[in-house]
């Protein structure tokens, strides 16, 4: 009997022992959890390159206020999408600090004055961003900007995978002639901030490449789509197209981020290196005098 109401005074230290072991590994795994997705979520800048300012105006109007200064020095902005605002890298870093760095390293004098990057942005907000004074002022201040855009026009950001059953070559070319002509505008309308700069658009690549039912529609469309945004920069000056396709064609399990959709550290870094090698052939061609 004694033994029996020994065991029955015990219960109740053992449930709280129990429930507060169970409150704490909850605790835990919720913190381990936003560790370890805020890299993606929201990746740290690089204070080394960046001012890090906001995309603010002065207050009064910019209209016709005189373009960057001409002292040497590379100021790089970056608009466009997620893929413009780096996330994926756990770094933070994205392509545009990453060519950054590549270009400071070959002894060039950089600045990345603001990453204009927005998660999910498709064409159509992008052109309308454009119209903000805040961006204007940006763009205008820049000699060299790096555009991002298409991919979530294409793939719904990455939800064809979700759904039940995967697009059709058809289905994804069907976004094709509106998005094509929407990137058009807004090439055009950033030539109109700043006619003076350098632009390069980051060609897409096909993140669904080792799927097998979006392998061949996916290529298909997104070789569409570089060939149509290829032929859009090909008339116009100080504009060029970064490819992406090749670099990731045979490589996504090494160059994509766990979501499956946008780079990872080692993508960033591959499209950078691309970045820096069509900066400084660009700007060789422009210096040779032809």
């Amino acid at each position: 009997m004694m033994k029996k109401k020994k065991s029955l005074d015990s219960a109740p230290w053992i449930w709280r022992t129990v429930s507060t072991v169970s409150i704490l590994a909850t605790l835990l795994l919720l913190f381990g959890f936003g560790y370890a997705i805020k890299d993606v979520i929201f990746p740290e800048g690089d204070s080394a390159l960046t001012t890090g300012q906001e995309a603010t105006a002065p207050s009064k109007d910019i209209e016709g206020e005189p373009a960057v200064v001409e002292d040497g020095k590379i100021r790089m902005a970056v608009i466009g999408d997620s893929l413009a605002r780096g996330t994926g890298d756990d770094k933070g870093l994205g392509f545009v600090r990453r060519a950054g760095n590549l270009l400071k390293d070959k002894g060039y004098d950089v600045q990345v004055l603001n990453n204009l990057g927005v998660n999910g942005l498709r064409t159509g907000a992008l052109l309308e961003k454009l119209d903000e004074q805040g961006v204007r002022y940006v763009l205008q201040q820049s000699n060299f900007i790096l555009l991002s855009i298409g991919a979530n026009d294409l793939f719904q950001g990455g939800q064809v995978l979700q759904g039940e059953d995967p697009p059709t070559a058809e289905q994804l070319a069907a976004a094709l002639p509106e998005t094509s002509k929407r990137l058009q505008e807004i090439l055009k309308k950033v030539k109109e901030i700043n006619p003076d700069a350098q632009i390069a658009y980051i060609g897409l690549y096909n993140p669904f490449g080792d799927v097998k039912e979006l392998e061949k529609p996916g290529n298909a469309v997104v070789a569409a789509w570089n060939n149509a945004a290829l032929a859009i920069l090909n008339n116009e000056d100080k504009m060029t197209l970064v490819p992406t396709f090749d670099l990731f064609e045979n490589h996504l399990g090494e160059y994509l981020s766990s979501d499956h959709f946008h780079p990872n550290g080692q993508g960033y870094e591959q499209i950078a290196v691309r970045i820096a090698q069509e900066f400084q052939a660009d700007t060789s061609v422009e210096g040779s005098g032809n």
